[in-house]
């Protein structure tokens, strides 16, 4: 599965959408008691104010693709890995450069080779797992004796004569 740099940028800022919405547990709630709030004027009592949006807990699935993310942020130096999460937040670019303190064209050079690297080390860690899924270890027997030619043995493979229905099970000529 190759992942564009610009996929890459959308999937960092899912992350940071999901970081933003996680429910804070370790934060002190504050005071609070379970006694409904004070109706003071008859036009609130009807649902007149101003509506709060609807807090959405993230889902399982979007954690862990956000975790999958945070891991993608360890293979950069921790510079970029900066400019790439404030940018990933939301950050306008002249609060990038304030934080990371580069030029604006430096900061953007930086965030577009950064994205190229994760694409890049994504891809090398996707081929080198794709190669040891179909390679075969070697056992002792195979690598001590020596391979014959097909010439040298009795069933030539290459010998058309040798092309009968055994051969290929469920060939019918």
């Amino acid at each position: 599965m190759r992942l564009t740099p610009r996929e890459i940028e959308d999937r960092l800022e899912e992350a940071a959408y999901t970081l933003r919405n996680l429910p804070e547990k370790d934060r002190p709630r504050g005071y609070g008691n379970s006694w409904p709030p004070v109706v003071h004027d008859a036009r609130h009592a009807y649902g007149y104010t101003p509506e709060r949006p609807m807090r959405v807990i993230p889902s399982a699935a979007a954690i862990s693709r956000m975790e999958e993310c945070f891991d993608w942020l360890l293979m950069l130096n921790p510079e970029d890995a900066r400019i790439i999460w404030l940018r990933a937040e939301g950050a306008r670019w002249r609060q990038v450069c304030i934080r990371a303190g580069v030029v604006r064209s430096t900061a953007w050079r930086r965030w577009v080779a950064a994205l190229l690297t994760i694409s890049k080390k994504l891809e090398k860690l996707d081929k080198s797992k794709s190669k040891g899924k179909g390679a075969k270890p070697l056992t002792a027997t195979a690598r001590n004796q020596p391979r014959e030619s097909a010439a040298d043995t009795e069933d030539n493979p290459l010998d058309p004569s040798n092309f009968g229905r055994d051969t290929f099970p469920g060939f019918d000529a």
